[in-house]
């Protein structure tokens, strides 16, 4: 299965979950999406399951060498490490220190500037539906989907187009619920499966919450 863009995938994750939302399986849902990539996913998610979209800011903590390396991830919450991965690569949580500095505050930017003001959402008993647009290691929805199991919501769903088959069975175990339309073999990268993957920028995003505000 090969996607378009982010848009198309969203619309196709948008009725898998539609249907799911019609058999009673998502009350009171709330999207929320891991910016950059995920907000387009997620805003035609949203759209569909007429549904509030906001963000869930977390950055990956990557290697020295390679930061497309994905050893851990941050939420405003605490940071989160892959320790298989650090013993492979042989590097201690103490020389990323740097980096998780670096990390946390582009995450603080990026929630600062995306909020706009506006206060985080209440997921107290809610559905949350936390959408991006793929999974390669899993470590940043990890991250995100603990951050969110620790603000009492009702049901949590992990929603993404594509990913890696290993991550996807890694996940299952952090949520009620994960839903992957596409879980190739070889999966290599995110990117490989969009015809178009062009990052996103921050007006992108602002742009999607603001358009999704007005809904």
């Amino acid at each position: 299965m090969q996607f378009r863009d982010r848009r198309q995938a969203g619309r196709k994750l948008a009725d898998e979950l539609r249907t799911r939302q019609e058999q009673g399986a998502l009350p009171d849902p709330v999207v929320l999406a891991l910016p950059r990539g995920g907000v387009t996913v997620a805003a035609e998610v949203a759209g569909v399951l007429h549904a509030p979209l906001d963000v869930l800011v977390v950055r990956k903590i990557g290697a020295p060498f390679q930061e497309e390396l994905g050893v851990g991830a941050i939420t405003g919450d605490e940071a989160l490490f892959d320790d298989d991965v650090l013993a492979r690569l042989g590097l201690s949580r103490g020389e990323l220190t740097p980096v998780v500095e670096r990390e946390r505050t582009e995450l603080r930017r990026r929630e600062a500037l995306y909020r706009e003001g506006r206060p985080a959402p209440d997921l107290r008993e809610r559905t949350v539906i936390v959408v991006d647009d793929g999974l390669a290691t899993g470590v940043t929805a990890r991250a995100a989907l603990r951050s969110v199991w620790r603000r009492a919501p009702r049901r949590v769903v992990l929603a993404v187009p594509v990913g890696a088959p290993e991550a996807v069975l890694l996940l299952r175990a952090e949520a009620d619920d994960v839903i992957c339309l596409h879980q190739p073999a070889h999966f290599m990268a995110v990117g490989l499966w969009y015809d178009d993957f062009q990052q996103l920028t921050d007006a992108d995003v602002l742009d999607a919450l603001r358009t999704a505000a007005q809904r």
